[in-house]
């Protein structure tokens, strides 16, 4: 365990990092501002996360705690901090926010919003083990040298694991973001409890022979919604061994089948169209941070830690670069 000194230290030190990247990619004189990661939108879809009635009593915790259905916005995403093609191995995102969450939230300044958000990767793990090492790969990345985060100094020292779990990330076959699972990487409380999440479609199976398109994904995922409806499961995992489930070590998976996923809600994607100018705007304008949170569902962990105040400061530059205003939806109504 590290100080709180040092944390905030770090934190610090990565946020720094992050937005001296975010300048050197989008110099001030009118570019558009996007993500640090996760900057290609796939598309942004209306959705419906429906509480299940049969939610095991020990899960009964913050909006798992009595049967709801909640409208959603759900964003499908590519992991790169550049926008390419589809084609290119990437990480894939998935993003959940409800809406109309009543109780206080944890952000202070946004304390009032009506929204719970959950943020997903295609990966069960992350490739970053702590705060330490996301300092280190934050100013690798700002110096335009990746490859030294994982083989810098003598090779004893060198985080080959982590590289192979990036690796592993970026090399799954993905045909159609909406017929792949999605796990929460790190992990969050559930009341008492400590979890990690995971959502998983009902139809995992091909939806369409990739092409060539650099956009193939969102082509996908357009010829899939006009036809049908799409289901997820959300699941949920609880610790059950503080060893071998670590809270500070976001590399390791947790053990199935000690502590296997179990379902507490569903989030149903009717059909629709999504990829309007309008829809895609308002699908840059939108920010999903991990604390835009009940307190039943804190995020845990020094990497979740660091995105409250990383999370804050890339949206507060790109909705002032960019000349938006920076609120949460309250509805599936797009804004005017």
């Amino acid at each position: 365990m590290i100080s709180n000194d040092k944390e905030e230290a770090l934190c610090s030190e990565i946020r720094r990092e992050i937005l001296l990247k975010l300048e050197q990619l989008y110099p001030t004189g009118g570019m558009f501002v996007r993500r640090d990661a996760h900057p290609k939108t796939h598309g942004v879809v209306r959705a419906e996360f429906r509480v299940n009635s049969d939610v095991p009593q020990e899960m009964r915790h913050g909006i798992f705690a009595s049967p709801k259905t909640y409208q959603a916005w759900v964003r499908f995403s590519a992991g790169s901090p550049g926008i390419q093609s589809d084609r290119r191995p990437d990480i894939r995102g998935m993003a959940v926010k409800l809406m109309n969450v009543p109780g206080h939230k944890l952000i202070q300044q946004e304390s009032l919003a009506t929204t719970q958000d959950f943020l997903m990767a295609n990966n069960p793990v992350y490739f970053i083990r702590n705060l330490t090492d996301y300092s280190s790969f934050a100013a690798s990345v700002r110096k335009g040298r990746l490859m030294s985060f994982f083989l810098n100094g003598m090779p004893w020292h060198w985080r080959l694991r982590e590289l192979w779990l990036l690796a592993m990330a970026t090399l799954h076959n993905v045909n159609n973001p909406l017929t792949i699972q999605y796990w929460s990487q790190t992990p969050y409380q559930l009341g008492p409890h400590r979890i990690k999440f995971s959502v998983k479609p009902h139809d995992m199976g091909l939806t369409r022979v990739p092409t060539n398109s650099p956009n193939y994904l969102q082509e996908a995922m357009t010829d899939l919604l006009q036809t049908k409806a799409v289901t997820f499961d959300f699941l949920v995992q609880l610790q059950v061994d503080k060893k071998t489930m670590p809270i500070e070590d976001a590399t390791i998976r947790w053990d199935e089948k000690k502590s296997p996923f179990l379902k507490v809600a569903s989030i149903y994607i009717p059909q629709q169209f999504f990829t309007s100018n309008e829809q895609m705007m308002f699908a840059e304008n939108l920010s999903f941070t991990p604390w835009h949170s009940l307190p039943d569902h804190r995020p845990l962990g020094g990497i979740n830690r660091a995105r409250l105040t990383v999370y804050e400061a890339v949206s507060k530059m790109r909705h002032e670069r960019n000349g938006f205003v920076r609120e949460e939806p309250t509805s599936w109504t797009l804004p005017s």
